[in-house]
């Protein structure tokens, strides 16, 4: 238990100063970082699975071809989530890209009671009323609906969607996801160098290390929220998820000085209610099952 809850709790954290990250990678644009990431995270996959001598699973599933479509999906909705996110961060709306990350856990909510036939309790609803009032109460005071936010959070449930019905298990997911990104990735790379419009070859030494770190940044929190969430329930897991967003939001306001208004905080505050009912809920359908 008590290693689980450290792994996972390492993950999130990990997750949660991306922004640090991305921002450090400024100077290249988010397309070019995204299309690197998919690069050195294959990189890094083929070494972590070669020293695990891990690669048999891959004939079968290649053949397989419901299976590469569903994760030719998975890997489009993941691909959609990083780029927006590294946009997010770069152009200054890490405040907004963290609310995508709170809202993900009711939206996964709604994709599991649309697309798998699950029920709601009605403090379950409850709650989803509740984060829905602060969304609409943040659309109204921003004059628009915040789109970053749900991208990501469209993005992310859709994903966390596909991945529960899928086959493979995380790091064997995340290297057939990467395979299959990997020729867009590279055919963007080489148009951008054969146009002279590559950021890679000019940057400095120590820009190109931070590109190349996107592979083990990109796959060692989830390997690592893999083994976390193999050993802690999953009432617990929920709760310690809430650290990502929870640093990008301190880091977008407290580093670099995104504005975050009272009108703002009243938003959050309801999204933040709805999960804690929800959370909070679920923790005591839990121990009422457990007696």
């Amino acid at each position: 238990m008590n290693y689980g809850v450290a792994y996972a709790f390492l993950a999130f954290t990990i997750w949660g100063l991306f922004p640090v990250y991305f921002k450090s990678l400024q100077q290249i644009a988010p397309l070019e970082i995204l299309a690197h990431r998919m690069v050195w995270s294959m990189v890094f996959l083929f070494i972590v699975l070669t020293a695990r001598l891990q690669w048999r699973w891959l004939g079968p599933v290649l053949r397989d071809k419901r299976l590469l479509a569903r994760f030719a999906a998975s890997a489009a909705l993941l691909s959609a989530n990083w780029g927006t996110y590294i946009w997010a961060v770069n152009s200054g709306h890490i405040v907004e890209a963290s609310l995508g990350y709170f809202v993900t856990p009711l939206v996964s909510v709604l994709f599991g009671l649309g697309f798998l036939g699950e029920r709601l309790r009605p403090v379950q609803w409850l709650a989803v009323a509740i984060a829905t009032s602060g969304v609409l109460w943040l659309t109204w005071e921003n004059g628009r609906p915040p789109w970053i936010s749900i991208a990501l959070a469209l993005t992310f449930g859709g994903y966390g969607l596909l991945r529960k019905t899928a086959k493979l298990g995380a790091l064997e997911g995340l290297t057939l996801e990467t395979i299959l990104l990997l020729p867009v990735a590279l055919l963007y790379l080489a148009a951008l160098s054969l146009h002279g419009d590559s950021s890679f070859g000019a940057a400095p030494a120590g820009l190109k290390v931070l590109l190349a770190l996107a592979g083990p940044i990109t796959a060692i929190p989830l390997l690592l929220f893999a083994s976390g969430a193999r050993r802690i329930p999953l009432s617990m897991l929920g709760l310690l998820q809430y650290v990502t967003p929870t640093l990008q939001l301190l880091i977008g306001v407290l580093i670099y000085r995104e504005p975050f208004s009272g009108t703002q905080l009243i938003g959050y505050g309801a999204i933040w209610i709805a999960l804690a009912v929800y959370s909070l809920e679920g923790l005591a359908r839990v121990r009422l099952l457990r007696q």
